[in-house]
């Protein structure tokens, strides 16, 4: 059976790479550094959540 927690943080962190993906592009559009720094760094911590999720789900699927 899957942990519950290991889906939850790979949704919130395919949540975060699409917000980051979307401030960066606005922050081009708009040529604001800001934006584009924030969107970069939503980005890498969803990346991060993403990958943290999946390893407890495959943690999970030793017991």
């Amino acid at each position: 059976m899957r942990d519950s927690d290991g889906t939850k943080k790979k949704l919130e962190g395919t949540w975060d790479k699409v917000k980051g993906e979307t401030k960066d592009a606005f922050g081009d559009a708009m040529d604001n550094e800001r934006l584009q720094a924030e969107g970069k760094w939503d980005k890498v911590k969803g990346k991060a959540k993403k990958k943290f999720g999946e390893a407890k789900d495959k943690l999970s699927d030793w017991d």
